[in-house]
């Protein structure tokens, strides 16, 4: 379908696809948290932001919460 919003905002590819607005919200948090943006993006899709969250406000160091909750 030309012209459809699906069209103006492609999803990405893979088996995690997700579209392009949710990841960008998802890397921010992930930023926010302390993770380096290039980690951050790479583990946007595959990881629970929230429980990573929680590590972190326990006192987690960002990349050492990511490699707990992978």
């Amino acid at each position: 379908m030309r012209g459809s919003a699906a069209a103006a905002a492609p999803a990405r590819e893979g088996k995690d696809a997700e579209p392009d607005a949710v990841h960008a919200w998802r890397v921010s948090q992930l930023t926010r948290l302390g993770l380096a943006s290039p980690v951050a993006e790479a583990v946007a899709g595959k990881v629970d932001w929230h429980a990573v969250a929680k590590l972190v406000e326990s006192g987690c160091p960002a990349a050492l919460a990511v490699t707990i909750v992978q």
